[in-house]
């Protein structure tokens, strides 16, 4: 998969984007700048509840897991945002429906977090408990360790 290493920006997609895309976006920031290249992760809802911060019980487990949460606010996913992103990372089949519906031109280059797991869906923790969202953090870790190493890195 050379191809993907062109890439400069990555945008990952949920649906509230303050758990799972911002876990990922986080996940994915650390990774990819251990090599120190210029890459540009973003995240973004469908239905995001805009300017909220991650929510708490996200940033706890990548607290406890040695990780640096980022200062966050949650933004809605735009077509300008799908047209500047080179790959897009879904969590569920329905997010990827969601972005052919804003903009068709996407296919190609929007793909699940999951995909390297069997197009695994990562399932919503909010309003779960912490086993949903410790869950979510493993599969969202996995996942970003499989895209980085087919990305290049």
């Amino acid at each position: 998969m050379e191809a993907y290493k062109v890439l400069e920006r990555i945008l990952i997609v949920c649906i509230g984007n303050i758990c799972r895309s911002p876990c990922a976006q986080a996940l994915m920031n650390e990774a990819l700048s251990r090599d120190k290249r210029n890459m540009k992760i973003g995240s973004a809802g469908l239905a995001a509840q805009v300017g909220l911060p991650m929510e708490p019980t996200t940033r706890a487990v990548l607290l406890e897991h040695r990780h640096r949460p980022p200062l966050h606010r949650a933004c809605q996913l735009e077509r300008s945002m799908l047209h500047q992103a080179d790959l897009v990372l879904a969590m569920e089949r329905r997010h990827i429906d969601g972005i052919y519906r804003i903009t068709p031109e996407a296919r190609g280059k929007t793909f699940l977090l999951g995909k390297w797991q069997g197009e695994l869906e990562i399932q919503d923790p909010f309003r779960r408990d912490r086993t949903a969202f410790e869950q979510a953090y493993r599969q969202i870790r996995t996942a970003v360790e499989a895209w980085t190493v087919r990305l290049g890195h």
